[in-house]
């Protein structure tokens, strides 16, 4: 199987798409798709062709003003939920596509969609369908899109939270990181949970209350 999965890799293919083609669980795929990384002499990253976010991706964060980052339209964010799009070339006429959706107040990356091998043409299709939630979305800097996604996992490590299993396979395309992000997650500062479809809002609000105390965070749920 590990044969079969370095030649699906050497084509292009996701981690995802791998396991659908073996018809096994990713699960199965992602170790044999690491052990294979771990073989491959490190050439250098792929080049960036290009990031984007959602406009109002800074409202209720701190951010660093030496940084010089825009936000567009920061009135109009999704509630602390911010969606960040990488693309890195992939041979001359391709690129490798992650998208990312952080929760930015709280739980760090709730959701990853690829990473995918896609074209010019249909990249620009599929970041219409990735922000149409959004009012708008906005070209960012590559340091941007990792302090805000890496940075979430941080914050939200030190809660008690993990990324969603789906962010391992598209980690690599954010690059090294070396933690201390230049912005302040949760809102206004103080972590702040919304209950998301698929959540366990009884164990999010049981994690947080071995950290921190009830006046230490704030929350909304369906309950609430």
């Amino acid at each position: 199987m590990k044969d079969q999965v370095r030649e699906l890799r050497r084509q292009g293919k996701s981690p995802k798409e791998i396991a659908r083609a073996l018809k096994v669980a990713p699960s199965v795929v992602a170790p044999l798709v690491r052990a294979i990384a771990a073989e491959t002499p490190d050439t250098g990253a792929a080049e960036v062709a290009g990031c984007w976010i959602n406009v109002g991706w800074s409202e209720g964060l701190g951010v660093d003003p030496a940084r010089g980052w825009v936000d567009k339209e920061p009135e109009s964010g999704g509630g602390g939920m911010v969606s960040v799009l990488v693309a890195r070339r992939h041979g001359y006429d391709k690129l490798r596509v992650c998208g990312y959706l952080a929760d930015v107040y709280c739980m760090g990356v709730k959701s990853a969609i690829g990473p995918d091998v896609i074209d010019d043409r249909m990249l620009s299709q599929f970041r219409e369908y990735f922000f149409s939630d959004y009012r708008g979305w906005q070209e960012a800097p590559f340091d941007l899109a990792q302090h805000l996604v890496l940075g979430s996992i941080d914050h939200a490590r030190a809660l008690g939270f993990e990324p969603d299993g789906a962010f391992e396979h598209g980690a690599d395309l954010l690059g090294e990181w070396e933690g201390g992000s230049a912005i302040t997650f949760g809102r206004d500062g103080k972590p702040y949970y919304v209950e998301f479809p698929g959540d366990d809002p009884a164990k999010v609000l049981r994690t947080l209350r071995r950290t921190l105390s009830d006046d230490e965070f704030g929350y909304v749920t369906a309950g609430r």
